[in-house]
């Protein structure tokens, strides 16, 4: 099945190339012709991935003694500028179609069935590190707040500005969790305390740190990179 998605995929991306042989992309009387053009191509890529997306594969999980040490740290500033977030008050906001908008607690959130697993964090950089990351089942969660399931976004918003937005079905993936433990202890700033989303399936830019809004709804919300230019999608 991996083979044959493989193939399609390539096949797909040929499709893709072929009309830029015909495209004068700097002709000056379209000076937004080829933005436009890799906007289109950005959107269809998601469309495809969206479709060839199996919410029952799970991502390679790791050994104990495969996890990369020191663990990497990855924002889109450097470290000493993280913020650091009080976890005796934080509070995650909810919004959107969540029938119960109540604030949750970090203390609530631990009380909550946690999973643990051992998964890969892929950078769009080309580097890649394993960890070993435990929290509340993102799927668990959503239904326990009685989130509507049918609709197409969930979106989140962080301590330090960013923002990110997955896709329904990938929320619900069996392996995605609100992380709260990083190799068997509580997050630290560094590495999206008091609450960070693991999405194994998804590159790295895709699990957003130190989470304090999480919403449900059918309008796109984008993200930080990916209004940038990003491929929205950007998962298995």
């Amino acid at each position: 099945m991996t083979k044959r998605r493989d193939l399609l995929m390539r096949a797909m991306a040929l499709g893709l190339a072929t009309p830029l042989a015909g495209c004068d992309l700097e002709d000056p009387d379209h000076p937004d012709l080829a933005d436009k053009f890799l906007h289109m191509m950005s959107a269809w890529n998601d469309r495809v991935q969206a479709a060839l997306f199996d919410p029952h594969t799970l991502a390679p999980t790791f050994r104990p003694d495969q996890i990369t040490q020191p663990p990497r740290f990855n924002a889109f500033y450097d470290i000493s500028q993280v913020l650091v977030i009080d976890p005796a008050t934080y509070k995650l906001e909810l919004g959107g179609q969540i029938a119960d908008k109540t604030p949750w607690t970090l203390t609530q959130l631990n009380a909550l069935p946690q999973q643990g697993q051992i998964t890969r964090l892929v950078c769009v950089e080309g580097w890649r590190v394993i960890g070993q990351w435990a929290g509340v089942p993102l799927a668990y969660f959503l239904r326990r707040v009685g989130a509507d399931l049918t609709c197409r976004y969930v979106a989140f918003r962080c301590a330090d500005g960013y923002y990110s937005s997955i896709d329904m079905a990938s929320a619900l993936h069996p392996q995605t969790i609100l992380a709260l433990q990083f190799l068997g202890q509580p997050l630290t700033p560094a590495f999206g305390a008091p609450v960070r989303l693991r999405i194994p399936t998804k590159l790295g830019f895709k699990n957003p740190k130190q989470i304090m809004q999480l919403a449900v709804t059918n309008i796109y919300p984008g993200g930080y990179w990916e209004d940038q230019g990003y491929n929205w999608f950007s998962g298995s």
